[in-house]
This record gives C-alpha cells, structure tokens and sequence, in this order.
C-alpha cells in the first residue's frame, strides 16, 4: 500500500509556475492605502503671509480682441485698425501692459498664411499671450 501511494504522489506534475494571487492582493492593499493617505498628505500647514503694500493691478474691462476678417482688414475691438498700427493701438488699449492676453478671432476663410502674419506681428510687439477664438459647435 506504500508503494501504490508513492506511485500516485510521482505521477503528479511539479507546478514551476510563481503564485501571483498573492502578490496582487498586496499591491492591491497597497493602492488602497495610498488612496487614503495621499489626500493627508496634502493638508497645508498653517502660514501667515505678509502684507504687500503693492495693489494688484485690476483685470481689464475690456479684453483685447484682434479680429481679421475675411476681406483681411483688421479691428481692434470692433474699431478698424490699419495693419502698421495695430502694436500703437494694442499699447494705447492695454496700457502698454503686454502681459495681457490678446483675443484672435478669423474668419474661416482667411488663410493659415494670413493668421500666421497676423500671429507674427503681434509677437514682434510684444504681445506673447494670444488667444484663439472659435465658435462653439451648434452656436451661430
């Protein structure tokens, strides 16, 4: 009777391959702690910062808004602006602050080329914050 269960025990197979269950449990346990912990991490200490005696400049009324139309003229704000003024104009709205942001609205029918210029022209005076407008889907 030994030997016939030695017999049964050989004919079984050695599994060679690693036990990942285990393993997967853990890394889930862990994910689930870092989950919880992450936002206590986060918690701001308590600091009082000083008073600055420098008013914060207020956000313009009015944002600057460059538009070219499709028969490539160019407004300001819906004023038309000739293309060799536009940087005076830009300095004269924005009181030469050219960290404004600069809204570029086109028409679909103007040309890449057209825009680049447009886009180029404004860098060249200084205005390095630009916006493109779109239209949004279904509004007309």
């Amino acid at each position: 009777m030994a030997r016939r269960n030695h017999e049964e025990h050989s004919e079984l197979e050695e599994n060679h391959e690693i036990n990942v269950t285990p393993f997967i449990d853990v890394m889930l346990v862990l994910l689930i702690i870092f989950m919880v912990a992450a936002p206590l991490a986060t918690v701001s200490l308590p600091v009082e910062l000083p008073v600055s005696s420098q008013q914060t400049p207020p956000d313009p009324d009015t944002p600057l808004q460059v538009t070219l139309a499709a028969d490539r003229t160019l407004s300001l704000n819906d004023a038309y602006v000739a293309r060799d003024q536009l940087a005076q104009q830009l300095d004269l709205l924005s009181g030469s602050n050219r960290e404004q942001r600069v809204f570029v609205r086109a028409d679909q029918r103007v040309a890449y080329g057209e825009l680049m210029q447009l886009m180029d022209q404004l860098r060249q005076a200084g205005y390095l914050k630009v916006a493109l407008v779109a239209q949004e889907q279904g509004r007309q």
